[in-house]
């Protein structure tokens, strides 16, 4: 069988099967073919239209089992071929942490510009699962040192994988910690989050894909805000003056702003796509803290 049959073939099995494409692909054919193109170790810039490889049958042995976990088992591909793309690299991924996905990718790239006065020297990823966030900032930002933060010591151990897999262990540390709790007297330029944000009802009506997630990066309370929220409580004691809050709440967005209708949050927009993501400043957390407490 070529490879364009297979990928076509593929195709046709996930679209019958109506799978959910929320982890990093959008339609049935870009999750095909970033299942066979990973397997088979294939260029993502080599097009299969053109292709007239021919594969092995014990090429489409494994595919095929592969196909069938997705399919059968609704599990995502990140998860089944062990990686997962964030701002054009490469990271390891499995079930101990959720699947890159996050928009914020989209502001590493543009170097925060322009939320951000100066280039931060000190950054925090707060929730860090599998240190995508972090270590893309270390990438972007070469002199900064960033500090990954999870409860989850299965989390850190993935994160530390990729910090060996992008060699950055010279300026990225991993920290066990509930949020800021063991980061006392720690302050950062840059404090960037996609904590849990989804309600405890919302996460047993979610499509079969997301129970491969662990429940703990996704549930935040019975609103999905408990952790956002501490989160804007302490955050402010843990930036410089001039320092930054992202922080991701996905589709909490509305129920957040609702609850506090005061402050100031930078709601930002992408070009690529994803909402619920906010800007707050350093001073402005400290000017509306009774109003978070």
């Amino acid at each position: 069988m070529l490879l364009k049959e297979y990928v076509e073939f593929t195709v046709s099995e996930f679209s019958e099967a109506d799978l959910h494409y929320g982890h990093g692909t959008g339609k049935a054919l870009d999750d095909a073919v970033y299942l066979i193109y990973v397997t088979l170790g294939l260029e993502f810039d080599q097009d299969f239209r053109e292709s007239n490889r021919t594969l092995s049958e014990s090429e489409i042995s494994l595919l095929n089992q592969r196909v069938e976990q997705r399919v059968s088992e609704r599990r995502p591909v990140a998860y089944i071929v062990g990686e997962a793309w964030f701002c054009g690299q490469p990271y390891t991924i499995d079930e101990r942490a959720l699947i890159p996905r996050s928009p914020i990718a989209e502001l590493i790239q543009q170097r925060f510009a322009p939320l951000l006065q100066s280039t931060p020297g000190r950054i925090l990823d707060l929730c860090c699962g599998s240190g995508c966030i972090g270590i893309a900032c270390a990438l972007e930002f070469e002199a900064g040192k960033v500090d990954l933060v999870d409860l989850s010591s299965k989390c850190l151990e993935l994160a530390k994988i990729n910090m060996r897999r992008h060699g950055t262990f010279d300026r990225v540390r991993a920290v066990r910690s509930d949020l800021f709790s063991n980061l006392s007297g720690q302050r950062y330029d840059l404090v960037v989050s996609n904590p849990p944000y989804v309600s405890e009802q919302e996460v047993d009506s979610l499509p079969a894909e997301f129970r491969h997630e662990p429940r703990m990066g996704l549930v935040s309370g019975e609103e999905g805000l408990a952790i956002p929220l501490k989160i804007l409580r302490e955050c402010q004691a843990h930036l410089h003056p001039d320092g930054v809050l992202i922080l991701e709440v996905g589709y909490s967005a509305g129920a957040l702003a609702e609850r506090l209708p005061e402050v100031p949050f930078l709601w930002l927009e992408f070009a690529e796509g994803g909402e619920g993501v906010l800007a707050i400043t350093a001073k402005d957390l400290e000017r509306y803290r009774d109003h978070l407490i």
